[in-house]
């Protein structure tokens, strides 16, 4: 079985990265299956809305820094600092239901979802200045979805919120109990496709256009700093440190 799920309920289309044991991390693999699932959603007419979520406690923990700590200088980029998630491309409607933790890539992953639905055990943070990654495309979204003091709270401290404290700033539209939370999203999905499908995608577009502006350019100047970083040593340092379970270790480094 593949490390993610792809299930359609009538116009509902189900996605579900499935590596509970690792709490869902986000490998080479999953991105892969999330690359060919959204493809699946963008291309069938059929499917007029997706959600997206993770087996087990986690929503996801974010990228595997254990596989980030073993790989080379010439090994395969996990996902990290870069381009938006390519879930952020797809003209249909997507819902993020947020089953437990949802963290660092993860936590951009949920950011490029249109609607965010959060079960009362969800757990949302950005850590990744801990480790020594740059949360791109989380710096540059974030402000737009929850006020500037709550986000630069979460991404200059690696803090976590819960879901009672994601919904108060506006991060999540709804808290459901948690046995509820995939009923609770299914049902939002039907709602939805049941509105002109046309209509939903236009508006959708329409309504991301005051951010984009903005936002592709930022993206162009974050890939150039996350080139920078990537050749520093302290971006092998910070997975693997988070592997071996222990503190990192940094070297100094001047500003880029």
């Amino acid at each position: 079985m593949g490390v993610v799920r792809f299930e359609q309920h009538d116009q509902v289309a189900f996605v579900t990265i499935d590596r509970p044991k690792a709490l869902n991390a986000l490998s080479a693999e999953v991105q892969a299956g999330l690359d060919d699932a959204w493809r699946t959603v963008e291309e069938d007419p059929g499917i007029r809305v997706a959600i997206l979520t993770g087996a087990g406690r986690a929503f996801s923990a974010g990228a595997d820094l254990k596989a980030m700590g073993r790989r080379g200088p010439s090994g395969p980029r996990l996902p990290g600092p870069g381009p938006a998630p390519s879930v952020s491309r797809v003209t249909k409607p997507v819902i993020a239901a947020i089953n437990g933790y949802c963290l660092a890539g993860a936590f951009e992953l949920a950011l490029a979802c249109d609607l965010r639905i959060a079960s009362d055990r969800a757990i949302f943070g950005s850590p990744d200045v801990k480790w020594n990654n740059l949360d791109a495309y989380g710096a540059l979204r974030l402000p737009h979805a929850i006020p500037m003091a709550a986000a630069m709270d979460m991404l200059l401290t690696s803090d976590f919120i819960d879901a009672s404290q994601a919904l108060r700033v506006g991060l999540v539209s709804r808290v459901v109990p948690h046995d509820q939370l995939l009923t609770t999203c299914e049902a939002l999905g039907r709602t939805i496709a049941a509105n002109g499908s046309l209509a939903v995608q236009i508006t959708k577009r329409l309504a991301y256009a005051s951010l984009r502006m903005g936002l592709d350019q930022g993206l162009e100047v974050s890939e150039a700093l996350s080139e920078l970083n990537d050749r520093s040593p302290d971006t092998q340092e910070g997975p693997r440190a988070f592997a071996e379970r222990r503190s990192p270790r940094y070297g100094a480094v001047g500003p880029p």
